[in-house]
């Protein structure tokens, strides 16, 4: 015989289960009904804080509600990475993500979320190649001299970084390996105080995103070496590519997407999803983020599943070279 206690609390727990999914097909019917918060896990100034705030507008005008900007600054990227992936599933808390977020900082650091399996991917933005910048006063003119001179100074150099283990870090620890040379790292909150401090002379060297160093290029603050990539940059074609400049298969890519926390609804991922593509098609958008040397990912390329994809073949490609070069956050 049944207990009636137990008969009770099975119908309470079969009820609520299912309030709770008439909920969740609800809240994704009405979606969005209050602000959406964008976090940028970086400090102002860097890639990942222009494309947010880019997009922001143009997003809202599709979704119909105010888009918040949130800087979470620190550990590479992680601390605002954790918060979004803590964040209620609802699709009011979104990351502007990067290779270092969701890919390198899972075998750099100690993390208690895992990069790949507590997001759901939005959607693919943007990437462009990694530019190698010295500081104005740096006695080489191109990349063969830059080697040369580190080789000749040992230790010497320092090298800012967004972070330990931020993809500019693991670029440049690749580079130190395919050249023998060696220099110091300085890490920082994000690339946009690093580059600061590049133009100042208190830094030598850096391997950062056309978006935070091109400006400071072309008005001769800095001095650029070679794109780490496969062709030139459209905003910058006067610069060689790592082939062109003695440095063959350097390629660092810088890449960016949008992710929400795990369990997200499916139907309110498609209307962020739509949101971004509306977003990257709109020409003041493309005409942007293009003269910022970022290249836009096609259309087929701007899915969930796109970015699931490549995500983990990032993670396949890096954490080898990452644990190769010794790279952990102490």
């Amino acid at each position: 015989m049944k207990h009636p206690h137990r008969r009770q609390f099975l119908h309470l727990a079969a009820s609520a289960a299912a309030l709770t999914v008439v909920s969740q097909i609800a809240s994704a019917q009405t979606y969005p009904a209050r602000p959406i918060t964008l976090v940028i896990p970086f400090a102002p100034g860097g890639a990942n804080d222009v494309i947010g705030r880019v997009l922001a507008p143009r997003m809202r005008a599709s979704l119909g509600q105010p888009i918040i900007i949130e800087t979470v600054a620190g550990a590479g990227g992680s601390l605002g990475t954790g918060r979004v992936a803590r964040a209620a599933p609802d699709g009011y808390t979104v990351i502007v993500g990067n290779g270092g977020t969701h890919a390198i900082n899972g075998s750099v650091y100690e993390l208690k979320y895992d990069v790949l399996n507590d997001f759901e991917p939005v959607s693919l933005v943007a990437t462009q190649p990694f530019l190698i910048v010295a500081k104005k006063a740096m006695p080489a003119d191109d990349l063969k001299g830059l080697i040369a001179w580190l080789k000749v100074n040992p230790g010497k150099a320092s090298a800012g970084t967004a972070g330990v283990g931020a993809p500019d870090h693991v670029g440049a620890a690749l580079f130190q390996t395919l050249t023998g040379t060696r220099f110091g790292f300085v890490p920082y909150r994000g690339a946009g105080p690093a580059v600061q401090d590049l133009v100042a002379g208190q830094l030598d060297i850096m391997f950062e995103s056309p978006t935070v160093t091109l400006p400071q290029v072309r008005s001769g603050q800095l001095k650029a070496f070679a794109v780490a990539g496969e062709s030139r940059l459209a905003a910058a074609p006067e610069i060689p590519t790592v082939d062109e400049a003695g440095l063959p298969g350097f390629y660092v890519p810088f890449w960016v997407g949008l992710w929400a926390p795990k369990g997200t609804p499916k139907d309110v991922i498609a209307k962020l999803n739509s949101a971004a593509v509306t977003a990257l098609a709109d020409p003041t958008v493309r005409t942007l983020l293009t003269g910022l040397g970022f290249e836009i990912y096609s259309r087929d390329q701007q899915t969930p599943e796109a970015l699931a994809a490549y995500q983990k073949a990032e993670i396949n490609r890096w954490w080898p070279i990452i644990k190769a070069a010794g790279i952990k956050a102490q």
